[in-house]
């Protein structure tokens, strides 16, 4: 199903329910996207259950959602392996509902190689999608945020301060624009005059970047700890610290200088916020390798529910929240308290499982529950 015809049979789409108390997402149709060919799902504002066996196609129906926040999906891999087999591409339309009563549109698809997003029918980039819909997620692959590659924690920060630094993006575009030019000087050979005005560029947004980055993690820092001290207390406290990309005691523009040889030997730019990075370390366990792997999840739980709540104060709206398998990669006691404080937001929450988390069955309020069979989604 072409993002068109998605569009083309919700073209009457108006006003959404101006009794809506918080941000939701409406509806969702998925065609083609992993197993899942064609389906139409019905959300409540709530919480929604999705419920099967493995491989059913539950992972897709969170894949989906936040392909419409983030333009990607969460699972490692190419683009292309999102497609159903047999299929040249993938496509995902949702209604979003805002806290004022309006809606919004929003699509994305992929045919033939190439990818399009919409919001209200208009075309947009990835950044559209971004800044209308914002879905955060915890799955399997979350604890790479603590034991895995840079570019996951670049990710994660960088999702946070788009949302409330409107500056952020047009100075990352600069940034990489200019990052991307003084690469070609350096596989090209060029002298120091020719690297000198890409260096003066990058220097200018790049401090912006570090700035943005480091003020964040300072809004975040006190929630962030106080979310830990309920899940991992034992370990005492914790201390976020952002690596710019360069030394402290450095300007950006000193670091391009200084790195230039080394750079033109490797080809590429070693220094500045393309290669930041952030660290998670607590009085008890000061290095990632004193956690266990089970207290890597609970860290990146905490990232994640933490990013949340300064979402919902920065922004007044909570993001659409997703758990993938929730029961495999939590035990009952933290899942209960995942529970407990996610109904206390109510916020839309989408989780799945082989089965409905006993902490969900104490009477918090109403439950949509799907049943989910080779790709079939039923209500």
């Amino acid at each position: 199903m072409a993002i068109d015809g998605l569009y083309a049979c919700n073209a009457g789409a108006g006003a959404g329910d101006v009794g809506a108390a918080l941000v939701h997402l409406s509806e969702l149709r998925i065609g083609n996207l992993r197993v899942i060919r064609e389906q139409a799902i019905s959300l409540g504002r709530g919480w929604n259950v999705f419920v099967g066996a493995n491989g059913a196609g539950k992972t897709s129906i969170l894949e989906a959602a936040f392909l419409l926040s983030h333009g990607r999906s969460f699972r490692r891999g190419t683009r292309d392996t999102l497609s159903r087999l047999g299929s040249d591409g993938y496509s995902v339309f949702g209604r979003l509902q805002l806290a004022n009563g309006w809606e919004r549109r929003l699509g994305i698809a992929r045919v033939g190689g190439k990818l399009e997003a919409r919001v209200d029918g208009e075309v947009v980039g990835i950044s559209g999608l971004v800044q209308t819909c914002a879905v955060a997620c915890f799955e399997p692959g979350s604890h790479e945020l603590i034991g895995g590659i840079a570019e996951e924690r670049r990710r994660y920060l960088d999702w946070g301060v788009f949302h409330v630094e409107h500056g952020f993006l047009q100075d990352w575009r600069r940034y990489q624009r200019a990052l991307r030019q003084r690469n070609s000087v350096l596989r090209n050979g060029g002298g120091d005059a020719d690297l000198e005005p890409w260096e003066i560029e990058m220097a200018s947004a790049g401090e912006r970047i570090g700035q943005f980055r480091l003020a964040y993690l300072d809004r975040l820092r006190p929630i962030l700890q106080s979310v830990l001290e309920g899940f991992l207390g034992e370990l005492g406290e914790a201390t976020i610290t952002l690596e710019r990309g360069w030394k402290a005691e450095q300007t950006l523009a000193g670091a391009l200088v200084d790195a230039r040889q080394r750079d033109r030997e490797r080809g590429h730019t070693g220094k500045g916020p393309h290669r930041a990075d952030w660290t998670l370390a607590f009085e008890h366990a000061p290095r990632r390798e004193h956690l266990s792997r089970g207290q890597e999840k609970l860290c990146a739980l905490a990232l994640v529910l933490a990013q949340a709540r300064l979402f919902a104060l920065q922004t007044g709206e909570w993001p659409i929240l997703c758990f993938d398998d929730l029961a495999s990669e939590l035990d009952q006691a933290h899942q209960g308290q995942v529970i407990e404080q996610l109904w206390a937001s109510g916020a839309q929450v989408l989780i799945t499982g082989t089965e409905r988390p006993p902490a969900l069955d104490a009477d918090h309020g109403p439950v949509r529950l799907f049943h989910v069979e080779q790709g079939r989604i039923d209500a």
